[in-house]
């Protein structure tokens, strides 16, 4: 197909695609972004899908922000108090927030969000385990009496990789953590045009005119003042990456999320994009076994394969042969931040003998059984990770059943705990920003808390792994703590809860005319058109 027909085609559920002139006329109005990947969950407690948490950051905001040196600051609280030897804490709300329905945002509002978010999320669950109590004392203060000391608490409650810590009114966050909600209201800078929504290609955010940026800080990833430029914000999802390159080089669209590697050449070379790394603690990418169903609920033969892994493979099939686009051999925590170490990665270095491997499988008992790998089709460097892992695979001799299937789909699939038979999986490709990764506490893919509510698909059961995440957040001191983290990693790799399959730079392009871009992960608020 041409890359104009294409390009008519996505966007004609939508709207046509405005002429040049027709373009530079809304430019001050409006932004047009193409997405990772089109938005199919919009409940940003509900999954750890990024481009879910991107939009979560556009119509919810959070009690702290955090910034590029993952410091946490005040965000919607004017400040707190800790009393108690650490044991009490008051959160008290800025003044001026309000729900984008009108209504005032109330402490107890926060409070019922807290408590949904938290049995989704790994940072939060930890909090809520040294909480004894969380309650609004008035409309503006937040209450945490615990049971000893969390100071890590601002940053729980302001951690910026999914899920978000985002703050809904009570009606809302009330709703069942387990189950989607249906009504998209926030206090974020942005409001969510459920009405010009078109599911699989257009999502549209209009500014909030009544939303109040905290005063004071610098902009930084999710910190400091959020002040909005643009009336409008329109995601159009362009699967194909030719024609989302061609719609950005002819002005169609402002902003391209994820460029890919291979045509980062070409965008450099046309003066009016610009291509940056605006996350540099890359992505971590990832394939997660199901440990309840054959063959990997046998350790085993998660042990076994872990062998076959050549972690360049995988990272070369998503940003070519550039030996400056990723980091390999890749552990349980990011690279470059204070909890990573090589500690036990051997079985990861060297050549790899997929003969011998064979071999290792069988001994662990592994008899040919149906693995089923899902990958999305959708996602351009997941769907080049499941080529390489059932290539891989395969050469071991395993039976590999290659199931390609939209996003959106295989997200719904993974939640399934059924044996093959019944509709269930036994492994899937995935990634991660490295801020997900830079310690135990919101590691959701390093639990081993089993097949419990709040686990993330896959459940992993490892108490030993449980025993040291709850060391951590004990630790006195830097030093411990990466002691700890050194023997989750050893632990990891006995226990196998995921393959860690690399780290790869990720850019993003967008036209020269938009200053304010900020780093970390894409967010809308103060950026402007020079």
């Amino acid at each position: 197909m041409k890359r104009r027909s294409f390009l008519a085609s996505a966007g004609a559920a939508t709207a046509t695609l405005a002429l040049p002139g027709v373009v530079r006329a809304q430019a001050q109005s409006t932004l047009k972004f193409i997405p990772q990947i089109d938005l199919t969950f919009l409940d940003p407690h509900w999954t750890t899908a990024y481009v879910t948490r991107n939009h979560g950051y556009m119509v919810f905001d959070t009690l702290y922000g955090q910034d590029g040196k993952y410091k946490t600051s005040p965000q919607m609280v004017a400040g707190h108090t800790v009393e108690n030897d650490g044991k009490l804490w008051k959160l008290t709300l800025r003044d001026g927030l309000l729900w984008h329905d009108g209504e005032r945002v109330l402490a107890r509002d926060c409070v019922a969000s807290i408590k949904r978010w938290a049995k989704r999320d790994a940072f939060g669950d930890a909090l809520m385990q040294a909480t004894d109590e969380l309650t609004a004392t008035d409309d503006k203060t937040i209450q945490f009496r615990l049971k000893r000391p969390f100071p890590l608490l601002p940053d729980a409650l302001g951690k910026s990789p999914s899920p978000m810590c985002a703050m809904m009114p009570e009606r809302i966050a009330n709703t069942d953590p387990f189950k989607q909600i249906t009504e998209i209201i926030g206090s974020g800078p942005f409001r969510y045009k459920a009405d010009e929504r078109v599911q699989g290609s257009r999502n549209v955010y209009e500014k909030f005119d009544k939303y109040k940026p905290r005063e004071g800080g610098t902009p930084d990833w999710t910190a400091g003042p959020k002040v909005v430029h643009f009336d409008r914000v329109e995601w159009t999802t362009i699967p194909d990456a030719s024609t989302a390159s061609a719609a950005l080089q002819s002005g169609e669209q402002d902003w391209w999320e994820y460029l890919t590697h291979d045509l980062m050449p070409l965008m450099k070379r046309d003066a009016k994009i610009k291509v940056a790394v605006q996350d540099p603690t890359g992505g971590v990418e990832m394939m997660r076994p199901n440990h309840l169903q054959p063959p990997f609920n046998n350790p085993g033969v998660r042990r076994a394969l872990m062998y076959a892994i050549n972690q360049a493979d995988f990272m070369q099939a998503i940003v070519g042969d550039n030996p400056d686009m990723y980091y390999t051999p890749l552990g349980m925590f990011c690279p470059g931040t204070p909890m990573a170490s090589d500690v036990g990665l051997e079985p990861l270095k060297g050549p790899r003998d997929y003969a011998k491997v064979k071999e290792m499988l069988k001994a662990a008992g592994y008899n040919g059984e149906k693995t089923v790998l899902m990958v999305p089709s959708d996602y351009v460097t997941l769907k080049a990770l499941g080529d390489v892992a059932a290539d891989m695979m395969g050469k071991c001799g395993m039976n590999v059943d290659y199931v390609v299937t939209d996003w959106g789909s295989m997200l719904q699939r993974r939640n399934k705990k059924e044996p093959i038979a019944q509709g269930g999986w036994s492994a899937f490709v995935t990634g991660w920003a490295g801020t997900d990764h830079i310690n135990p506490a919101g590691h959701i893919a390093l639990r081993g808390n089993g097949d419990q509510p709040s686990s993330w698909p896959g459940w992993c059961v490892s108490p030993e792994l449980e025993r040291l995440r709850n060391a951590w957040f004990e630790a006195p001191n830097l030093a411990s703590q990466q002691k700890i983290c050194q023997d989750m990693q050893r632990q990891a790799m006995q226990d196998v809860p995921y393959f860690p399959l690399g780290q790869y730079q990720q850019p993003t392009a967008y036209r020269a005319d938009l200053t304010g871009v900020n780093n970390g992960f894409a967010t809308f608020w103060n950026v402007r058109r020079a």
